[in-house]
């Protein structure tokens, strides 16, 4: 089962989840924004798909329909999501990038899969028993937090930041689809140009997360990215 509890932003109207696709055999339940829905949605319906709601949820349902699991890499934007494919009987989770969005599992000796964005939801649906996981203690003394998969609970795991998991017949595959690159760039840009090309980005940024059908609000720390943020926003927001 999918239960789903919803913060409305887009589409307030018809994108209620748990969400179908057009024949009712994919399910979704998804937390979070996808900033390049628009652009998404013009592609998959040049293919043939068709849409039932202006939501960004439901392009998350046609990438899977066009690309299975892998249309993940093309997601723009902060995001935990669950996939029911009832065809091959099977559940795809996955991630962002820089793990923005929380998601919790466990994974029982039955092949029982549970799965949440907060750990009390697990304990409630009495998926695990709220054990100390001391594995993890050192860990925790040392950075403050648990730095891999493993929680503070004992059989509580965190889908870790790019990766998806597919669970079918009571197994899981664990997959990384997106990792970091340190490498360096080979082209060589002046200061101004640098310049130039970071306040394109930043603006490009801002302008992605205004994406709303309700107002919108700024927390201000005082610091220059806070102030930052505001002035560019103070400039798209009318």
């Amino acid at each position: 089962g999918l239960g789903h509890r919803r913060l409305s932003i887009v589409d307030l109207g018809t994108g209620h989840q748990p969400m179908t696709n057009e024949d009712g055999t994919i399910w979704l339940a998804f937390n979070g924004e996808i900033y390049n829905h628009r652009e998404l949605r013009a592609m998959l319906t040049a293919r043939g798909h068709r849409y039932h709601s202006s939501s960004d949820s439901e392009t998350i349902l046609h990438l899977y329909e066009e690309f299975g699991s892998a249309g993940v890499e093309q997601l723009r934007g902060m995001f935990a999501y669950a996939l029911w494919d009832s065809t091959k009987r099977q559940l795809v989770v996955a991630r962002d990038r820089l793990g923005i969005k929380p998601l919790y599992y466990a994974l029982n000796d039955d092949g029982t899969f549970y799965f949440a964005s907060e750990i009390k939801a697990l304990l409630e649906a009495r998926a695990v028993k709220p054990e100390l996981n001391h594995n993890v203690l050192a860990d925790y003394a040392a950075n403050r937090y648990t730095s891999g998969d493993e929680t503070l609970f004992r059989g509580v795991k965190r889908l870790l930041p790019g990766h998806t998991l597919v669970w079918r017949e009571g197994k899981i595959r664990i997959e990384r689809y997106w990792d970091l690159s340190f490498t360096k760039p080979q082209e060589q840009l002046s200061e101004k140009e640098y310049v130039r090309r970071f306040g394109e980005l930043f603006r490009e940024c801002v302008e992605s997360h205004l994406m709303a059908d309700v107002p919108l609000g700024m927390f201000l720390s005082g610091g220059i990215d806070s102030s930052a943020i505001a002035a560019v926003m103070s400039q798209m927001v009318k």
